[in-house]
């Protein structure tokens, strides 16, 4: 029986995200990800032109689920302070649920691919920031957060710090889990004084 259109390509997507879970890991092949789904690396090229478009098709996802969460996260609580939280927490329970997305965030995965591909995890980071930034000032906004909080500077802590629990997930090998302390660490980033 055939593959219904576009499962075959989740599938491809499935299968690449699945190697980047190896911590240790060699650069990943058309050849190794053909063997993996036990098709030729002509079949990948039928529904992709290249390793770089299977990465896209990663960053893709990665892009609709954070943004989609997010979205859900700010349409249902309008705490300024709250929707912090809220997206943090899911940005690093989104790395511990999706380890071999977390090395294609921190670019680990995308090293000796095309420049193109980190440009565009750039692009989501500063996506994050924003959003980050625009939360910032809605608890300004709100009274919540003194007036003269520097919301820009706050925002790229956030991300930084955001960032930073992801490449240590990433770099223990996924034992050391993003939600460790979480707690108490954004109690103390968001701590305003």
């Amino acid at each position: 029986m055939a593959a219904k259109p576009g499962e075959r390509k989740n599938q491809i997507l499935q299968t690449l995200a699945e190697m980047l879970e190896k911590p240790q890991q060699e650069k990943i092949t058309t050849a190794a990800l053909a063997a993996r789904l036990d098709v030729s690396e002509a079949a990948l090229y039928r529904h992709f032109a290249s390793k770089a478009q299977m990465f896209e098709g990663l960053i893709e996802f990665i892009e609709q689920t954070l943004f989609g969460l997010v979205n859900k996260i700010t349409a249902e609580e309008t705490d300024g302070r709250k929707q912090l939280d809220g997206i943090i927490s899911m940005l690093l329970g989104f790395a511990q649920k999706n380890p071999g997305m977390t090395r294609v965030l921190i670019g680990d995965a995308l090293v000796n691919e095309n420049e193109r591909l980190q440009a565009r995890i750039n692009q989501l980071h500063d996506r994050i920031e924003a959003t980050l930034r625009q939360a910032l000032r809605i608890a300004v906004t709100q009274q919540e957060a003194p007036a003269e909080l520097d919301a820009n500077a706050l925002a790229n802590l956030l991300l930084a710090f955001v960032v930073g629990r992801w490449h240590q997930f990433a770099k223990s090998g996924f034992k050391r889990s993003p939600l460790d302390l979480l707690d108490a660490q954004k109690a103390a980033l968001l701590r305003f004084s």
